[in-house]
């Protein structure tokens, strides 16, 4: 159907085309010096040592694991409040993934006490995610892994440009790892990206991310060697020009879309601060500052997600859910026996939260008529011509 306001939307434009173009112009699609232009930028930008594109950011995390070493009998601790992808990672390993539970209604991250909980003798790694990219509190969590000797993946999936205590999001634990699909604040349609200060790490992903090889096409054409070696088990998780030619274009624009994206966030949060019922998670204050990736409400027990959602639709009006539980999964329930109950907090915002529409280019009519409609909708005023005010 088509969306009076979308969920999100891509702030792209000429630039991007021409950047493409640009590529397609060169004859040279495969990972080549357009990617190594996008790498170096972005590390740049994240004040980290090294920095290397993917295909998404599925790779990114699968990588991310497996060049910590994690195997059959590890166990690594993550969130179940997030996509599924960064479970399916560490099982891609071979390895378990270890739910914990939430802080709590305000903040959707991952509570370090819940992962100084599960730590077992098995446990070689935490892996956080910095939740609609507001930071995780990193420091007591670091302070978990260094009294274990456990290892630290950042899921940054929804943090690009984020910061914790004047930190990057992402270049805080051992590797850290990126998405670029469609609908991220940094957007190259598919992609990601897996950045680290570690060398000896570096020089693995470098390694794993194309089939292990010692050299690349890119190497050979410039005349770097003739043949390669394969060291270790690799994967095809190279990026393409075009991908990197739209990330260099969108990394540009990030700070200024990160700024308009907190704007509205603001603005969502002064409107349905007086609205019964709902609230809105990160309120107070956090360590660093967010990439307002997504703007999550969590509704009271008595107000039905499924009608409220269905009643902003018949007002075009888009809404999503972040997350469904991935501990209450039926291929998750079947493999690892975790039972409803075990993370309450989780399985509470699971079943409340809901997601409203957030990208650069909304303007303030929109969030108006958003939250003018939730207004209407929970206090039980039928959509109607007063519905449709705030929008101009």
């Amino acid at each position: 159907m088509a969306w009076k306001i979308p969920l999100s939307d891509i702030a792209m434009d000429g630039e991007e085309i021409d950047a493409v173009r640009d590529v397609l112009q060169s004859k040279w699609l495969s990972m080549g010096p357009v990617t190594e232009e996008f790498e170096a930028a972005f590390a740049r930008y994240l004040g980290v040592k090294h920095a290397f594109a993917v295909s998404n950011g599925t790779a990114a995390l699968h990588i991310a694991h497996a060049v910590l070493g994690i195997g059959s009998g590890d166990e690594v601790i993550t969130p179940s409040l997030t996509f599924v992808a960064t479970a399916n990672s560490v099982l891609y390993c071979g390895a378990k993934p270890v739910f914990a539970d939430i802080a709590g209604t305000d903040d959707l991250n991952i509570a370090w006490e819940e992962v100084a909980a599960k730590v077992s003798p098995l446990t070689r790694a935490i892996t956080v995610v910095h939740y609609g990219g507001y930071p995780c509190d990193m420091e007591p969590i670091l302070e978990v892994a260094r009294n274990h000797d456990l290892r630290v993946v950042e899921d940054a999936a929804h943090a690009v440009g984020a910061t914790y205590k004047g930190k990057k999001c992402g270049t805080i634990g051992d590797v850290g790892c990126f998405s670029f699909f469609a609908n991220k604040n940094l957007s190259t349609g598919e992609g990601g990206m897996v950045v680290t200060n570690d060398d000896d790490l570096a020089e693995r992903i470098r390694v794993m991310r194309s089939h292990g090889m010692t050299t690349l096409t890119w190497d050979r054409h410039r005349g770097h060697g003739y043949s390669y070696d394969v060291t270790d088990l690799g994967y095809n998780y190279r990026t393409s020009e075009i991908a990197s030619a739209l990330g260099i274009v969108q990394l540009r624009r990030l700070e200024q879309n990160n700024a308009k994206r907190k704007r509205i966030a603001d603005r969502y949060r002064n409107a349905l601060e007086g609205i019964e019922g709902i609230g809105c998670p990160f309120s107070g204050s956090i360590d660093g500052e967010s990439s307002h990736h997504i703007f999550p409400v969590v509704l009271s027990g008595n107000i039905s997600r499924a009608g409220l959602q269905a009643e902003l639709k018949e007002r075009g009006i888009q809404t999503s859910i972040h997350y469904p539980p991935i501990h209450l999964f039926t291929y998750y329930r079947r493999l690892l026996g975790d039972t409803p109950g075990s993370l309450p907090n989780t399985e509470f915002v699971g079943e409340h939260e809901m997601t409203l529409p957030l990208y650069p280019g909304m303007i303030d009519g929109e969030v108006d008529y958003i939250c003018t409609s939730i207004d209407e909708v929970t206090s039980g005023i039928p959509a109607g011509e007063e519905g449709s005010q705030g929008m101009r």
